[in-house]
C-alpha cells in the first residue's frame, strides 16, 4: 500500500463486486467499470487513485469469484470478452443465455447491456445513492 491506497482490491471491495454481479440477469452483460462505479472508495483512499484502478480491481475480483457469481456476464467496456484462459467458455455460456456476438466478436451493449441494480436494491444493500 502507498499513500494513495491499496495496490489490490480489498476483500470488502471484492464482496461488493460479487454482490452486484449476482444481480445481473441471464442474457445481459455489464462492464468491469460499470460494476465498479457502484462501489465507493474506502475511507481515506484518494478518490483519483480509486477512479484510476476500480475497473481493474473489479476484474481482479471477478478472477477470484465464488462459484455462485455469474462471472460470464461481466465483459470489457468495448463489449468484448477480455483475452485470457476461459474466454471461449465465457462466450459459450453467454451464447447459451441468448447473448449474440457480432462479426467483430462484440456484444451490442445497447441491446444486452444491464442498466444496473435498482436504487432500492442499492440502498437496501448499503450502497450510496447515485447522482
Amino acid at each position: 500500500m502507498d499513500e494513495r491506497g491499496p495496490a489490490y482490491p480489498s476483500q470488502e471491495f471484492k464482496n461488493q463486486v460479487w454482490l452486484i454481479v449476482r444481480q445481473i440477469p441471464a442474457g445481459q452483460v455489464a462492464s468491469y467499470g460499470q460494476i465498479a462505479a457502484f462501489i465507493p472508495p474506502s475511507p481515506g483512499m484518494v478518490p483519483a487513485f480509486f477512479q484510476a484502478f476500480k475497473a481493474r480491481w473489479a476484474g481482479s475480483a471477478m478472477a477470484d469469484c465464488p462459484e455462485d457469481v455469474p462471472w460470464q456476464r461481466v465483459i470489457n467496456s468495448q463489449g468484448m470478452i477480455s483475452p485470457r484462459p476461459g474466454a471461449q467458455n465465457q462466450r459459450r455460456l453467454l451464447e447459451a443465455e441468448g447473448v449474440v456476438f457480432d462479426a467483430k466478436q462484440r456484444v451490442d451493449l445497447k441491446r444486452y447491456g444491464w442498466a444496473g441494480p435498482s436504487p432500492a436494491w442499492l440502498a437496501a444493500n448499503g450502497f450510496p445513492k447515485r447522482s
